[in-house]
């Protein structure tokens, strides 16, 4: 793997291909937001594909959490400075069976096309990216910019292999499991079948290697941090994730691991899934109430328009009485902020970014959708980092994992003439 320093050096020269910034002074509100608007703001995960394909559902046009469970939408983009970001491939884990594969697998493929089409249909104002380097320029264009990532690898099957072919449509980004293990490795959150990676983990690392995929570490075990840092010969990412030091969740990285992805030049993006960020005291009822609502919302795109928008409506309507019949604590801005501020002194403003989970469970109270991004370049100017750093926290950080990767993909190929 190259060296932090190298990593850094590179960062810094691809930094300065980004747009330069000014120096408006902080006295409001709205000279905050120009300097939010003026950076490039990126997401590592936006789980906003899996209401592409809802009937009627347009991403230029503003929706509501409250009513349609949305968060991310062209104009609330636009009024969060959100440029853009890596749009997940994902795919519950099923089981572990050739027809489970296969129809993971499928859907997979079918959610590619879905934010192929979004892009094609909406290609004035959104654009495909396939190298860091595109973002610099579809930003210049006044485009939002478009990254895919697969989250869960378990539609991979038996075949690792066909990872070749989410590349060729524009994958940069992989991670290795989701709330249970599945045949590449453990997860964070489900008892341990492999003890970290499997050998089929083990190839699939190869392969991003090989390939100029970003190896993703969310929701996999410890364990398979360790071995992926390890295996990796470019830096890998953690595209939403938190702090173990803050709040002890399985599915956060204790500090010790949080050094030794600085000291090799990894990023934790920080997530803002509330569960993770605090306390939150298990309620059976609650959660049987809530998986009843959402199992009505899984057949949405076989309805007609109207009936999908009905189906929406009634499910909101029970979600609001489910959480005041059975009310939960939320994390608050100021609880997401201790996560990235943690990070931020632990890791160093070279190895942190944002990954929200927007319409994947993401969304605090004070911090609701994205329309509300410009809040957090607030606070941490307010807490004395420069923008220089904003444009590293943002997307420079992430972006220069990336390029490194698509270095280590260009090495490889060299090395094997």
């Amino acid at each position: 793997m190259l060296s932090r320093r190298t990593l850094l050096a590179s960062g810094a020269a691809f930094a300065a291909t980004l747009p330069a910034l000014g120096k408006p002074k902080l006295t409001n509100i709205g000279h905050i937001k120009d300097i939010h608007q003026r950076l490039i703001c990126l997401d590592t995960h936006l789980d906003t594909p899996a209401v592409f394909a809802r009937p009627g559902w347009d991403i230029m046009k503003r929706h509501s959490h409250d009513t349609d469970f949305s968060q991310v939408d062209y104009p609330r983009m636009s009024e969060g400075g959100l440029d853009g970001g890596f749009f997940a491939i994902y795919t519950p884990q099923g089981p572990l069976t050739p027809e489970g594969m296969d129809g993971a697998r499928d859907s997979a493929f079918v959610r590619a096309a879905v934010i192929r089409e979004m892009v094609a249909r909406n290609s004035s104002h959104f654009e495909l990216a396939f190298t860091a380097a595109d973002a610099a320029r579809i930003n210049a264009a006044k485009k939002k910019i478009v990254y895919q990532s697969i989250e869960n690898a378990y539609p991979l099957g038996e075949d690792v292999s066909l990872l070749r072919s989410f590349y060729a449509l524009g994958v940069r980004l992989c991670g290795v499991a989701h709330f249970k293990a599945n045949q590449f490795g453990d997860s964070a959150t489900d008892a341990a079948k492999w003890n970290g990676l499997s050998p089929a983990g083990e190839q699939l690392i190869a392969l991003m290697n090989e390939l100029g995929i970003v190896p993703d570490q969310s929701h996999s075990s410890d364990l398979v941090f360790d071995q992926m840092v390890k295996l990796s010969k470019t830096p890998i990412l953690l595209s939403h994730s938190g702090c173990r030091a803050v709040h002890d969740h399985p599915r956060n990285i204790d500090d010790d691991r949080l050094k030794v992805l600085a000291s090799t030049g990894g990023v934790i993006q920080c997530n803002t899934l509330s569960s993770y960020l605090v306390d939150t005291p298990s309620n059976p009822d609650r959660d049987k109430a809530m998986g009843a609502v959402y199992a009505t919302l899984r057949s949405l795109s076989s309805l007609p328009p109207a009936e999908g928008a009905k189906r929406i409506a009634a499910a909101a309507r029970q979600v609001k009485a489910i959480n005041a019949k059975y009310p939960a604590p939320r994390a608050s801005f100021e609880d997401f902020m201790k996560h990235v501020l943690h990070a931020l002194n632990t890791a160093g403003v070279e190895h942190v970014g944002i990954g929200a989970d927007w319409d994947g469970g993401g969304g605090d109270v004070g911090l609701e959708d994205c329309s509300q991004n410009w809040k957090i370049t607030a606070r941490l100017l307010k807490e004395g980092y420069k923008v220089a750093d904003l444009e590293k926290i943002w997307s420079g950080n992430a972006l220069r994992v990336l390029k490194a990767a698509e270095d280590g993909r260009a090495k490889q190929a060299g090395d094997s003439k």
